[in-house]
């Protein structure tokens, strides 16, 4: 049993020397004590917990106007009520008091408070957010702040260890341990771009926004979700790279907003049976089905049959992972393509466009839709609407509607923007909307 104590605490001693990031552990009856309390304390100040105060619509309290009618019930408007809620940021610039953050902790918020770990309170601005990565920058002003430095999320690998800081449950800051379980996780989030790392580092309500860090006390991650039945961890967490979470800061500084990466395309997945119905010998990647004039992709060469396999040598193995991998990129970069033309392999080099967003709330496009807000991108490798927020109780969440729904068809015809679902929605009462939710379609009604 000694022997084996001593291999293990070895084991952790060359773990932590190798990192460089904490000091030689004491010793306990002449054995020496791992422990992670000097990284821990060097790295926490940077770990602020968040609290939101919003305004929520409560809905009607006799449900939707056909039940009301029904019994003969008189309108009556649904309330509002003050609530409250917690979660985790990260000072990544203690200087400009800059603090990342996830886009679900401060959305909607009408009041943003911080405390640092020593209980101070701070009042924060948001200066900028993104949905589709679940990403937001806030700003506090204040002197003698802790920032945490970035780290470089593409040199983790699967196997390394981590910290999750943050604020669970709002009990305040927290710190666990574990290792990498996964990288380039996707169809986690129904926002939209998605290259998660999975830890097996306890996180829990109220962790989102806070800080996997490695074990040279970097930042390699914005902790953003969990998958669990209850609710509580069950050892599979995930976190935005910081690669991603530092370009969307960047372009936030830069601009002012997010100015998302655009190829101009319209595509569809590769399958065995696809590439038996072209004759091709591949049987992945993404088709494109249509080119956008004056787009990137037209310019630099790509044409409607063409299989594009990879970008910068990343390999593309269905359409969405291509819709991830360009939205993830900003505006202006050159990125490298792979793709299949008449069964050669080919190359070229593409810059990428701007995609143009629009935005409308429900109630301008439909009574029906009223409490649900919407953003269009004409060109989108999908195409259609996404639906970014619904209010708990509205007319759009009683029927059915969910933030990150993309509405693809309205009443049997196709919309890819916002003005086309204006159209149809301003000459019907009845709308038939049909919704890709995840990797499954619905369709539902809308009076």
């Amino acid at each position: 049993m000694k022997t084996k104590t001593r291999l293990y605490c070895a084991g952790l001693l060359l773990i932590l020397s190798a990192s460089g990031s904490a000091a030689l552990p004491d010793l306990a009856d002449g054995q020496a004590m791992p422990s992670l309390a000097p990284l821990v304390e060097r790295v926490s100040p940077a770990v602020v917990n968040i609290r939101v105060n919003q305004t929520v619509s409560t809905g009607s309290p006799f449900g939707d106007d056909a039940f009301r009618r029904f019994f003969g019930l008189p309108d009556m408007p649904g309330g509002q009520r003050e609530v409250a809620s917690a979660g985790s940021g990260v000072i990544i610039d203690a200087d400009r008091g800059f603090i990342l953050t996830n886009h679900h902790v401060v959305e909607s918020a009408d009041e943003i408070q911080i405390s640092l770990i020593d209980g101070e309170l701070l009042d924060a601005e948001v200066v900028g957010s993104d949905a589709a990565t679940d990403i937001a920058l806030l700003k506090v002003e204040a002197n003698g702040l802790v920032d945490m430095p970035i780290g470089d999320s593409e040199v983790v690998r699967v196997g390394d260890f981590v910290l999750a800081i943050g604020n669970p449950f709002g009990l305040g800051h927290t710190v666990t341990s574990g290792i990498v379980s996964a990288l380039g996780r996707t169809g986690i989030s129904r926002n939209g771009y998605e290259d998660f790392i999975q830890t097996d580092a306890s996180i829990n309500p109220g962790n989102s926004g806070g800080a996997l860090v490695n074990m040279r006390g970097e930042l390699v991650g914005i902790n953003s979700a969990i998958i669990s039945r209850s609710g509580g961890n069950v050892g599979i967490g995930f976190a935005v790279p910081t690669e991603i979470a530092s370009s969307i800061m960047r372009q936030i500084l830069d601009f002012g907003e997010v100015r998302r990466g655009l190829l101009g395309v319209t595509i569809q997945p590769i399958d065995a049976e696809v590439a038996e119905a072209l004759n091709s010998t591949v049987d992945s990647g993404a088709l494109i089905t249509e080119i956008v004039p004056d787009s990137a992709a037209e310019e630099s060469g790509l044409r409607v049959d063409d299989i594009i396999v990879g970008v910068n040598d990343k390999d593309i193995t269905d359409a969405s992972e291509l819709r991830n991998t360009i939205g993830l990129m900003g505006s202006g970069e050159d990125v490298r393509i792979e793709y299949i033309r008449d069964g050669k392999k080919r190359t070229t080099v593409a810059k990428l466009g701007q995609q143009q967003v629009t935005r409308s709330t429900g109630s301008e496009i439909h009574p029906g839709l009223a409490g649900a807000q919407f953003a269009s991108s004409a060109t989108t490798a999908t195409g259609g609407v996404e639906v970014t927020a619904v209010e708990e109780g509205s007319p759009a969440a009683q029927r059915g509607l969910r933030s990150g729904d993309i509405i693809t068809a309205v009443n049997r015809r196709a919309v890819r923007d916002l003005q086309q679902l204006s159209e149809i929605a301003s000459a019907n009462r009845i709308l038939f909307l049909l919704v890709q939710r995840g990797n499954r379609s619905i369709m539902l009604q809308i009076r």
